[in-house]
């Protein structure tokens, strides 16, 4: 076993990227405070062709060099767009027939392994990293997908859920 060259990965360029078809899915924060996560959320959202990234609130926008150390650039591949307040991308997505599923932990939220998908457009929201979800916005929700947890603590970061839940989606839609 060797570790491949970064020559050998056969990445796309970042024009094979913006023309490569994407899974039908947009990824909202909602507050996220962190530029890390939101650094982090982007590199997730390039390496499985994710359509785009809307933040929300106080969520920082690229480009920004606390961003840009985790993104690594993703920032400049992956479309991206600011609005103000959540609920204004909620009502933009449901325009456009997607289906809009917050990750919290809620009544009635389905447990990730047990997520279905129509076909159709999809939108997962992940919230602050401290208050989740805003109450209004998961009134506004279609649905809710919890990850279920099995230990001490109640919560992942939010960067690691996106990575989770954008994989598993990505393996569906592919």
């Amino acid at each position: 076993m060797r570790k491949l060259k970064i020559t050998e990965l056969k990445r796309l360029s970042p024009a094979e990227f913006k023309a490569a078809k994407k899974i039908p899915l947009v990824v909202v924060l909602d507050n996220v405070r962190s530029l890390h996560n939101v650094g982090a959320v982007f590199r997730t959202a390039d390496a499985f062709l994710v359509e785009a990234v809307y933040l929300c609130g106080i969520t920082a926008v690229p480009p920004h060099v606390e961003i840009h150390k985790t993104a690594l650039g993703a920032e400049d591949s992956v479309a991206w767009k600011y609005l103000k307040k959540t609920l204004d991308a909620i009502e933009e997505l449901k325009r456009q027939n997607c289906h809009i599923a917050a990750v919290e932990q809620a009544e009635n939220s389905i447990p990730l392994e047990k997520l279905t998908l129509a076909n159709g457009k999809y939108a997962v929201i992940f919230g602050n990293e401290v208050k989740g979800v805003d109450q209004e916005v998961l009134n506004r929700c279609d649905s809710c997908i919890e990850i279920p947890q099995f230990g001490v603590k109640h919560s992942l970061n939010v960067s690691v859920t996106a990575g989770i839940v954008i994989w598993e989606i990505f393996k569906r839609c592919r």
